[in-house]
C-alpha cells in the first residue's frame, strides 16, 4: 500500500506554457483574506479603507524578497552552486521571519510617510498577519516540506488526521510529523486570541506585540521537531534563537512603552 501513495500534485493547473502553483495559491488566499479582514478593521479604527491596499502592494513584495534572501542566505551552501534555483520561490524555500521583517520595515516606512500611528496599523494587522500564515502553511504541506522527524504511520492515524494529510507526510519512504499542521492550529488559536483581545481594549501596540509573543513561543516549540532548519550553528537553529529574542523584546517594549508614558492611547482610541 505505502509504495503505491502519490503526493497531491504541486502543480493545481496548467495555462498554456505556464504551471500554477499550489503553493502560490494558497500563499495568495492568505494575503488575500488578511487584507479584506484588515481592510474592515481599518475603517472601523478611522483609517480610510485604502490604508492596507496601499500598503500591501509595497509590504507583499518586500516580503517575498526579504523571506527569500533571508532563506538563501542561510542555505548558501546550496544556491551558490545552483544559483538559478534562487528565483523559484514557487518551489517552496521562504522563511516566514524574513517576510516579517520586510513587511514590518515596510509598514514602518509607509507609516511615517502617511503621517498615520505605525503601531495603530501594526494592531490592526496582527490578526491578518497570523491567519495568513496559518493558511500558508498549507503551502508547505503541498510541497512535503517543513516537516519533522520520522514517525510511524500508526502514529499519524493515532492523531485522527484525515488520510489525505497522513498520505502526504509519506516521503521518500518514510511517514513524518506534520509540524505544518502544528504550526498551522497554533496560528489559528492565535488568530482567535487575537480577535478576542481586540474588545478587551488592550494599549495601542499591544496586539501586535502580543502576536509577535504568541507566535514566537508556538514557532519555539515546532521548530525543535523540525528537520530543515536553518542553522546558524552545529546546535543552534536560527527560528529557535530568533524566537527567543524577540519574545524578550516584545515584552521589553510593552515594559518600556507603559513605563515611560509611551503607551497612553488605547486600541480602540481614534
Amino acid at each position: 500500500m505505502e509504495n503505491s501513495i502519490e503526493p497531491i500534485s504541486k502543480i493545481a493547473f496548467e495555462l498554456g506554457p505556464l504551471s500554477v502553483h499550489w503553493y502560490g495559491i494558497i500563499i495568495g488566499t492568505g494575503v488575500l483574506l488578511g487584507l479584506l479582514l484588515a481592510m474592515r478593521e481599518s475603517e472601523r479604527r478611522g483609517l480610510s479603507k485604502d490604508t492596507f491596499l496601499d500598503l500591501i502592494l509595497f509590504a507583499v513584495p518586500a516580503a517575498i524578497i526579504c523571506a527569500r534572501i533571508y532563506y538563501v542566505l542561510f542555505e548558501w551552501e546550496y544556491y551558490s552552486k545552483n544559483p538559478g534555483s534562487i528565483i523559484k520561490v514557487w518551489e517552496g524555500g521562504i522563511a516566514i521571519h524574513g517576510a516579517l521583517i520586510g513587511s514590518v520595515l515596510t509598514a514602518y516606512i509607509f507609516t511615517k510617510i502617511k503621517k498615520i500611528s505605525f503601531w495603530k496599523v501594526a494592531d490592526i494587522a496582527a490578526p491578518s498577519i497570523i491567519l495568513g500564515q496559518a493558511i500558508g502553511r498549507w503551502g508547505n504541506f503541498i510541497n512535503q516540506e517543513a516537516h519533522g522527524g520520522e514517525v510511524s504511520r500508526s502514529y499519524l492515524e493515532g492523531l485522527h488526521l484525515p488520510d489525505f494529510i497522513v498520505n502526504q507526510m509519506y516521503i521518500n519512504g518514510a511517514y513524518y510529523h506534520p509540524t505544518f499542521l502544528y504550526e498551522s492550529l497554533w496560528n489559528l488559536a492565535g488568530f482567535i486570541l487575537l480577535l478576542f483581545l481586540r474588545r478587551v481594549n488592550l494599549r495601542r501596540g499591544e496586539l501586535f506585540l502580543t502576536y509577535v509573543i504568541w507566535y514566537s513561543i508556538g514557532r519555539f516549540f515546532i521548530e525543535g521537531l523540525r528537520t530543515d532548519s536553518l542553522m546558524l550553528t552545529d546546535y543552534l537553529r536560527i527560528a529557535q534563537v530568533l524566537s527567543l529574542s524577540l519574545i524578550v523584546i516584545a515584552l521589553a517594549v510593552i515594559i518600556y512603552r507603559r513605563v515611560s508614558g509611551q503607551a497612553v492611547k488605547h486600541y480602540k482610541d481614534a
